[in-house]
């Protein structure tokens, strides 16, 4: 999330630790079939940033009160690791790309491995080196689209037929794209008929919120009855979309306070800053995603999750080997995690089909940083993701081998 107003908080400067970490393999992976996906898409400037960071004066008033915990593999509610399969996983691995900061180049793809990337904008003629994907990113308004807008986003549509779109960046968050229920539902309804009506073969996504809590769900159940009640249909969409953060839900607080349309709401979820990388809780809001969207005629659509990553400082208790150590199972999890009630049918039940950490490189939120922007080198975070693609690579080599 670039080139947004924020409110005024004081952010500290984290200098990445330049100590070695050894890198480990990532936990056996199926090589899931990818999105069925045409030609990647492209990114234009536009505003795309996470949420906020407290000050340090901030002091905890709360115990995290989460809905429904749901361990992976309780009794009640079961949850697999699928099987390897040989294949690439390499497809199904994204990054957020602020362009604007680390130069857009095959020799970051080359060595960060990854095989999608989205820069929260639009573009004509996107990077697609070596089989690399890109997703379009619109960013709406109240206001119906002027004639040069449309004339760009038409040539857009027409240069990348079957690209990925989502429409919208964080729409729940008020310093993001900041729009109420209603007004997304007509939003999007504007931007689905009219890439449509030019690439019947785009797939369309809803713009990710910020995190799935109860609150954020509310936000998407007034949604989807906006737009069935407007449109006379249920909301369509090619592909599910949403963002996984773990961030404090409350009004004039740190996080990402409470989303417009809800002006009697003042607390949702209050987490705490040692819950932002907190592994179960991740998971759980993934298979409570899964389950709203399966209580809503959606299981079986496939589910991006693209945007997540760390982003309170290494001051806050966040030091690379921390940030290493949840991207490496936040992967695992994300890669290789299926619920036979949940999951995606087609893609042997797994919950997720796609992700993309934040970020490449960033000057805001540098904690989980692949690459320094100012050195252009790689950060201990970055090894550790090249190491685990590179790992996924192996696997997949491995795994034709041996079906040879």
């Amino acid at each position: 999330m670039r080139n947004r107003v924020v409110p005024v908080v004081a952010l500290l400067v984290v200098l990445l630790l330049a100590a070695s970490h050894a890198l480990r393999q990532p936990v056996e992976a199926g090589a899931v079939r990818a999105l069925d996906s045409g030609t990647p898409v492209s990114a234009m400037p536009a505003p795309t940033r996470a949420p906020l960071v407290p000050a340090p004066a901030v002091e905890p008033t709360a115990v995290p009160t989460p809905a429904r915990l749901v361990e992976p593999g309780d009794a009640n509610h079961p949850l697999e690791l699928a099987s390897p399969v040989p294949g690439s996983l390499r497809s199904r691995v994204g990054v957020g790309w602020p362009r604007s900061l680390v130069p857009l180049d095959e020799s970051v793809v080359q060595r960060l491995g990854f095989g999608w990337y989205l820069d929260w904008g639009t573009k004509v003629e996107p990077l697609l080196a070596d089989g690399l994907e890109f997703a379009q990113l619109l960013h709406g308004g109240s206001a119906p689209f002027p004639a040069s807008r449309r004339n760009e986003l038409a040539r857009t549509i027409a240069a990348n037929p079957g690209a990925l779109w989502f429409i919208s960046n964080e729409p729940d968050v008020p310093w993001q794209d900041n729009v109420t229920p209603e007004e997304y539902a007509r939003q999007y309804n504007r931007y689905y008929r009219y890439i449509k009506s030019l690439d019947p073969t785009a797939r369309v996504a809803i713009g990710g919120v910020s995190q799935p809590t109860p609150l954020r769900l509310q936000y998407l159940d007034r949604v989807l009855a906006t737009f069935e009640e407007r449109f006379g249909r249920p909301m369509p969409a090619d592909v599910w979309n949403v963002h996984a953060f773990v961030l404090r839900e409350e009004r004039d607080s740190w996080g990402v306070s409470i989303p417009p349309g809800f002006p009697k709401v003042d607390q949702g979820t209050l987490y705490e800053i040692e819950d932002h990388d907190d592994l179960a809780i991740f998971q759980r809001q993934i298979l409570d995603f899964r389950r709203w969207m399966a209580d809503n005629g959606y299981r079986n659509w496939p589910l991006i999750v693209s945007e997540y990553g760390v982003l309170m400082p290494e001051e806050y208790g966040f030091p690379p080997e921390a940030v290493i150590d949840f991207l490496q199972q936040s992967m695992d999890f994300l890669l290789n995690a299926r619920d036979p009630e949940l999951g995606f049918p087609q893609d042997d039940n797994r919950l997720v089909q796609r992700l993309a950490w934040f970020s490449v490189g960033d000057t805001l939120y540098p904690t989980g940083n692949l690459i320094d922007p100012a050195t252009g080198q790689l950060t201990p975070v970055g090894h550790a993701f090249a190491g685990y693609m590179a790992g996924l690579d192996q696997m997949a080599e491995d795994g034709s081998a041996g079906a040879d």
